[in-house]
């Protein structure tokens, strides 16, 4: 059978969790995957995918300020970025020359593709959000990203098409056809699965992203968790670590848990708090959540832009980390109506194996 080569970037964690369905079609269908990644990707992806053969393979240095100031940060790590660029390129080449592979798939990792191996991308971002008054810039962002696009055979975009209710709202729309001729919406790919459990927790929190904001956001919830009413429960989403504490009788903090774990803890929530980030985002949508609180990681403007048109669209509320103030705020939130249906991951990865993936792995 064949053997695929995946490889997500490792800014926080959620390429690598929205790549486990596809890891587990592809595994469930007989073929070998090699997983090429670092850090806490790797550290996941190694305890959810053991069946899987792994190759440390680190990526880009991510350009996240501990300021809310962003885009200063990131125009000046440009350079940095290019050689970096330059270096994973240089190890894929190695990589390919010490395996054999059937397909490449990366996750938003630009340099891992190849002219000899077929190569699909993903990512939720056809396109970029810029603040308005850098407008030009955003829509330049189109035709750099489309320059990237046509390097692979095909970019799987993990939403559903355009249409003014699809999660991702202007980011996976590009106005060039070399895009839209490779573009291939699969709809939301997550780890999550719907149970059948009670709502029996009243909060959950997940602290997720980048550092140094990761940290930024677990001191601001910590000091303020407590004062909510009912059972709560704060992920940490720091898988290096181990940490099971309880505050008080009603509050309980984990460093990590198993994607089970966290799927069980989700399904069981009333209410969520959590960073607008795209793949927690597909994760509410696949659970049917229609209560919770969004936190921008500041200065991140994909984040930031999802939590206003979230807003716009009536879906849910959100508040800068900076503004917190948990009580009032998830009151506010319960006026919101969540995200409207749309189809599931166990039927979106089956359609992506059928209609894409399986023609170069028979």
């Amino acid at each position: 059978m064949g053997h695929v080569f995946i490889s997500p970037l490792n800014w926080g964690l959620g390429h690598s969790t929205r790549d486990i369905p596809i890891i587990n079609e592809l595994l469930s269908h007989g073929h070998e995957v090699t997983i090429g990644t670092s850090g806490n990707a790797l550290a996941l992806l190694k305890r959810e995918c053991p069946e899987c053969n792994f190759i440390l393979f680190k990526d880009y240095p991510a350009p996240y300020s501990a300021s809310r100031f962003f885009l200063p940060k990131f125009v000046a790590s440009i350079p940095i970025l290019l050689r970096a660029l330059a270096r994973e390129r240089k190890k894929l080449d190695q990589i390919l020359a010490d395996n054999k592979f059937d397909l490449i798939i990366s996750d938003n990792r630009m340099g891992v593709y190849s002219n000899k191996i077929p190569s699909y991308f993903i990512t939720h971002q056809l396109r970029f959000s810029l603040p308005s008054y850098l407008y030009p810039f955003e829509m330049l962002t189109i035709p750099v990203n489309s320059f990237f696009h046509i390097k692979y055979d095909g970019v799987i975009v993990p939403d559903i098409a355009p249409n003014g209710s699809n999660l991702s709202g202007k980011l996976c729309r590009s106005n060039l056809d070399a895009t839209n001729q490779r573009v291939y919406y699969a709809g939301i790919l997550t780890s999550a699965k719907k149970m059948r459990v009670d709502e029996d927790l009243d909060y959950l929190i997940i602290v997720s992203g980048p550092e140094p904001q990761r940290t930024k956001l677990e001191e601001i919830i910590l000091k303020q968790v407590q004062k909510l009413p009912g059972e709560k429960v704060v992920l940490l989403g720091s898988p290096q670590k181990e940490r099971h504490d309880k505050l008080d009788e009603h509050t309980t903090v984990h460093s990590y848990v198993s994607t089970e774990e966290k799927a069980e803890l989700m399904n069981r929530a009333g209410f969520m708090i959590a960073r607008s980030g795209y793949t927690t985002m597909m994760e509410i949508a696949e659970l049917d959540k229609k209560h919770g609180l969004f936190t921008p990681t500041p200065g991140q403007t994909e984040q930031e832009y999802l939590s206003r048109y979230y807003a716009r669209q009536g879906w849910f509320l959100s508040r800068s980390q900076y503004r917190i103030k948990l009580p009032e705020d998830t009151h506010a939130a319960m006026q919101y109506r969540g995200f409207p249906q749309m189809s599931k991951t166990c039927e979106n990865v089956a359609r992506l194996y059928r209609d894409v993936l399986k023609q170069y792995l028979t």
